[in-house]
């Protein structure tokens, strides 16, 4: 425990009150942990790869599609005010989310920006939501879109006094391991 703690740059009592359910973590301590023990969202969401659905089917029984019907979304509630909520019935190749920021929710504190694998594409359906990457900042509104590389340092937080909702893709997260919580 602390050498995860140390390796993640928190304290190895936070650790421990995130392994209890004491505490959530935060979008930035999330995948800081993730990364360092080498976890993908999937089994953060509680479901292992092993268990796709519809994985290991053949033949005619098999569907082309899965539905996933409102109200049965796997959420995770994360500190800063942020809930994820999986778009996908089980694991799969990216990370499909809708995500939240609550009034004066954030992904990290202003002076601590994230950084992880892949690519992450974004698509603002209701408030407004700002967004810095690296040295440029932005503010997106309804219908307005952004992708960058999910390796430069980064902050997403919800501007002004209704929450941002968006719908977020994150691609191939799992398969790079540079990711690590910028400071």
């Amino acid at each position: 425990m602390r050498g995860l703690a140390r390796q993640i740059g928190v304290s190895p009592s936070l650790v421990s009150q995130i392994e209890r359910g004491r505490v959530m973590p935060s979008v930035g301590t999330l995948y800081a942990i993730a990364n360092e023990l080498g976890l993908s969202l999937d089994w953060l969401f509680g479901e292992a790869p092993a268990h796709r659905a519809g994985a290991g089917r053949e033949g005619p029984q098999a569907s082309p599609a899965t539905v996933q019907r409102r109200g049965t979304h796997t959420t995770i509630g994360l500190a800063g005010g942020v809930t994820w909520e999986r778009l996908t019935a089980g694991p799969d190749e990216l990370d499909f989310l809708h995500v939240v920021y609550a009034v004066d929710g954030s992904s990290c504190p202003e002076d601590s920006l994230i950084r992880h694998g892949g690519r992450e594409h974004g698509y603002v359906v209701s408030g407004r939501l700002g967004v810095r990457i690296g040295f440029e900042e932005h503010e997106l509104g309804p219908g307005d879109s952004i992708s960058f590389d999910s390796s430069s340092p980064h902050r997403l937080w919800a501007v002004g006094d209704e929450p941002a909702h968006a719908i977020w893709v994150v691609l191939r997260r799992h398969g790079d391991t540079r990711g690590q919580a910028a400071t």
